[in-house]
């Protein structure tokens, strides 16, 4: 018995060596710091995922598919990081990836990688001086030259904020993990991507670079983590990691502490009415009747002066609260936002880019999308930064509130604080052709509690207040990120 278990034993290392003599092996020790680790992350899509995690209506995650995203951030550190900071984080551009007939933006790579980047540290530099801080870029930007159909164009180009194109148009893709590689500096290179851009970019890597490894050809499920770990001397390895994660179908507790509730005192109250025929106001031709739209800003952004166009630990808190804090509040139908591949100025980094991805107004308000079941899009035609503040405003005020597109509606809008007056502006001065009409309140810059309605009546009547909040309170929200 004994010599036929030394047996077994010594076929199971001969094929332990051939598999990782074949470019593969499977780990549970974390890459080396010392190399270039090019780590992948299957995000989770209508085509590739795991049970449960995915609605097939709204081509987003359920409650479970945000969970497991939620413990994955944790194994990636841990297991796959080694504890190690990211040394940079790149995620699917979500309108290279329409899903359904409805054409919904798959922001499951994006979700999916969010926690795990707020648990890095980033040093920014202000005036030259460090600023560090739990609030890691996730670069989701197009390539100059890939910017999809009906998408407006960048207005600046930022090469550091290039995501993951799942059309891999031009080879967009290849040619930012070849630059990578090129760049020969070591460190940890995550990407999130559905399955099958993983496996192409997988595939192509391996050819390009003559790499003899085995890329595996089916989809391992939403727990397996690959790894290209690149070697000082430049050969390479394919290293898989299992998560064995198996979350709950339940939408996700908050650690403690559990954010404090509040009262609305944030903003000085305001309410305006404009009814047709009343002081000079006319009801502006194709504007919209039964609509309802709830405007909120991105969750906690900057301690100061830090911005890098995602949040900081306080905005995750407020972002996973936020269906709890609005149960009973309001019930909107859809849930839009701004498309985060618009870039946005920020704080610069030690090799002086200061542009970022726009991430956080979309994760601010992607999780009551998915607690709720709720369809999420992208005003991703629109430039949020565009150079013409007034146009721009007028063009936010046409898409939300003419043409008949949300009559009927009722909309959860994640935007950014100093265009929400503007539009809301631009939307009342359309009633009032001579001038005259009243104007809303700017936004004030530490307001990240407020809500703005926006009710269009069924002749076209038009009521704005402040008198709703999300009610959560923002100088209780822990500076460290939640755990999971």
């Amino acid at each position: 018995m004994k010599k036929r278990n030394d047996m077994l034993a010594l076929l199971l290392i001969l094929a332990m060596a051939l598999f990782a003599g074949c470019g593969g092996s499977s780990s549970n020790v974390p890459l080396s710091a010392a190399n270039i680790n090019l780590i992948f992350v299957a995000s989770e899509d209508l085509t590739f995922n795991a049970p449960g995690d995915v609605d097939p209506d709204t081509a987003n995650l359920t409650n479970q598919g945000l969970q497991r995203s939620l413990l994955m951030a944790t194994a990636l550190k841990q297991q796959v990081l080694g504890n190690n900071n990211a040394t940079s984080i790149y995620a699917l551009e979500p309108m290279t990836h329409l899903q359904t007939a409805n054409n919904y933006p798959d922001m499951a790579a994006l979700e999916g990688i969010q926690q795990f980047a707020l648990l890095n540290q980033v040093t920014l530099y202000f005036d030259s001086v460090p600023v560090q801080a739990n609030s890691y870029p996730v670069n989701t930007s197009y390539a100059a030259n890939a910017v999809p159909s009906g998408v407006a164009p960048q207005l600046v180009s930022c090469i550091a904020c290039q995501g993951i194109d799942f059309s891999d148009a031009n080879g967009d893709n290849e040619t930012l993990a070849s630059s990578i590689i090129g760049a020969g500096v070591p460190g940890y290179y995550v990407f999130s991507a559905p399955w099958e851009t993983i496996h192409s970019l997988l595939t192509n890597i391996t050819k390009l670079k003559n790499y003899n490894l085995i890329v595996p050809k089916n989809y391992p499920g939403p727990n397996f983590v690959y790894a290209i770990s690149i070697l000082p001397s430049g050969s390479a390895s394919l290293v898989t990691f299992d998560a064995h994660l198996d979350p709950p179908s339940t939408y996700p507790e908050l650690p403690s502490p559990i954010p404090i509730s509040t009262e609305c005192k944030e903003q000085t109250p305001f309410s305006i009415t404009v009814t047709g025929g009343s002081g000079g106001a006319i009801i502006p031709g194709g504007i919209n009747t039964n609509e309802t739209i709830y405007f909120v800003r991105h969750a906690e952004a900057h301690p100061g002066v830090f911005d890098d166009g995602n949040y900081v630990c306080a905005g995750q808190w407020r972002a996973l609260d936020l269906p709890n804090a609005l149960r009973g509040k309001i019930s909107p139908d859809e849930v839009y936002s701004i498309d985060p591949a618009q870039i946005i100025a920020g704080t610069a980094d030690a090799a002086g880019n200061s542009n970022w991805s726009y991430v956080r107004p979309s994760l601010t308000v992607l999780p009551y999308a998915i607690a709720n079941g709720l369809p999420f899009n992208l005003v991703a035609g629109l430039e949020i930064f565009a150079q013409n503040p007034p146009e721009l405003a007028t063009q936010a005020s046409a898409f939300f509130f003419s043409d008949g597109g949300f009559s009927n509606r009722t909309v959860l809008v994640g935007w950014e604080h100093e265009h929400i007056p503007i539009t809301v502006n631009a939307l009342i001065a359309s009633y009032f052709p001579n001038g005259g009409g009243p104007t809303a309140p700017n936004w004030p810059t530490d307001d990240f509690d407020t809500i703005w309605t926006v009710t269009l009546d069924p002749a076209g009547n038009l009521t704005v207040d402040n008198t709703k909040c999300e009610g959560i309170n923002s100088a209780a929200l822990p500076e460290k990120c939640p755990q999971f």
